[in-house]
């Protein structure tokens, strides 16, 4: 295999769809340039290299990649959440988690493993069995799990696929976020499916089963935006919201118990 740094290059423009023409203007390089580089006929300086990554944003990991074909040392640490120099960062999630409540809201981690959990989120979390350390995407693909406690299972696992899909070609191609979008595909080809509503509304809630009735929420991601750190800039925050006035006085009620 062609691990060297021009194949790196070419292989994260084609994943972009950037000509070199483009790449070039938009990192100040002549196209010429860039084509010494795939060729291997240039070196890149250091700097170089992180001004093409900066403008392909290339995730950091694979920035150390590159780095590292190119014959320098890696830019980017990998630091785990407990780290003592993440003590603000652990706070700021802390934070956001917490003042979230009484709506659930979690932490992941680049392959959706739960990180951290609010109460109102773990609550919600355990309808499925899962806890904080937990995998969600062994949860969304066994086909058994979300599909006994979401009640519109079927329209919410097509939005994941295409979710796993985008994720995974923003980092260049992830196996194990393909591999899922894989399962869980074949997962809705087992699945009766119903027409969607026309016209289709402004969101599509997930409408889980608990308390004796039907919660529904729809959910929106945060990410530090200028995380230099692997584990940090792939770090997820979902937060959920009431979809209806119903979910809202619920989880408010539950909150006063």
């Amino acid at each position: 295999m062609d691990t060297s740094f021009g194949t790196a290059l070419k292989e994260w423009r084609g994943q972009r769809r950037m000509s070199q023409l483009d790449l070039g203007l938009s990192s100040n390089v002549s196209a010429r340039h860039i084509s010494f580089l795939e060729t291997g006929r240039a070196n890149p300086s250091r700097s170089m290299v992180l001004q093409l990554c900066e403008t392909l944003e290339v995730p950091r990991a694979a920035r150390n990649v590159l780095l590292n074909a190119a014959g320098y040392a890696p830019a980017y640490q990998n630091r785990d959440l407990d780290a003592e120099d993440m003590s603000h960062v652990r706070a700021a999630v802390d934070w956001t988690l917490e003042r979230h409540n009484p709506y659930p809201a979690m932490a992941l981690d680049r392959h959706w493993t739960i990180v951290k959990a609010n109460s109102a989120g773990a609550l919600l979390l355990s309808g499925a069995g899962l806890s904080e350390g937990d995998s969600l995407l062994a949860a969304v693909t066994d086909g058994v799990r979300f599909a006994q406690v979401i009640e519109n299972w079927t329209e919410i696992a097509q939005h994941m696929v295409v979710r796993l899909h985008t994720e995974s070609a923003h980092l260049g191609g992830d196996p194990v976020l393909d591999e899922a979008a894989n399962a869980l595909t074949d997962v809705l080809k087992r699945t009766p499916h119903t027409a969607p509503p026309q016209p289709l509304p402004a969101i599509i809630p997930a409408r889980y089963k608990a308390n004796g009735g039907v919660l529904s929420f729809f959910s929106t991601l945060a990410q530090f935006g200028t995380a230099e750190d692997i584990a940090l800039a792939e770090l997820k925050i979902e937060l959920m919201f009431p979809a209806d006035e119903h979910t809202r006085q619920t989880l408010l009620q539950l909150a006063r118990n």
